[in-house]
């Protein structure tokens, strides 16, 4: 299900306006197999640090597990050593296109409670996952403190950064 804007207001001009999905997404999405246990998934995604993983059947998307439907593991009891990844990830997940505003993007996210949100190419290729973390970046870069915020993020995505650190063994 592609997500889209269905009402045509005219768009405030800001300094995001021309800002596509595609400028911002994490390109490098963490993907995973629909047998794949959920402990596995959870391992993978602690190691990645990430918050979502793309369920993929093939090149299909075929569903996304998050950090909420771990939660709802641990809450319900399920067992995470024999459970499959497709018994609780979302399956046929809102995808949004590449070349979609940033705007239209974050409205969805916002309205649907998501936190995460696959991007999938016209031709249904998936080419990345757009974050809040990522939409946070960009308002914290928009933001009218420049030295502030260039010691918070740099130029880097807050989640390079962090994937660095650990990468040398800061773990927190």
């Amino acid at each position: 299900m592609v997500a889209s804007r269905d009402d045509a207001a005219p768009e405030k001009e800001t300094r995001i306006s021309g800002v596509k999905v595609s400028d911002v997404m994490t390109a490098a999405a963490v993907t995973e197999a629909p047998a794949d246990t959920v402990a596995e998934a959870a391992a993978r995604m602690w190691r990645q640090q990430t918050g979502s993983l793309l369920v993929m059947e093939d090149e299909k998307l075929a569903g996304i597990l998050t950090e909420r439907d771990l939660l709802r593991c641990t809450a319900e009891g399920i067992d995470a050593k024999s459970t499959a990844v497709s018994e609780v990830m979302t399956p046929d997940p809102v995808t949004i296109g590449p070349d979609t505003p940033l705007r239209d993007a974050a409205e969805v996210m916002f309205q649907k409670w998501f936190r995460h949100l696959p991007v999938v190419s016209p031709d249904g290729k998936v080419v990345g996952v757009i974050s809040l973390r990522d939409l946070l970046t960009v308002v914290a870069e928009g933001m009218e403190e420049p030295e502030t915020l260039q010691t918070l993020t740099g130029h880097k995505l807050v989640r390079d950064r962090r994937l660095e650190l650990i990468e040398h063994g800061d773990l927190d």
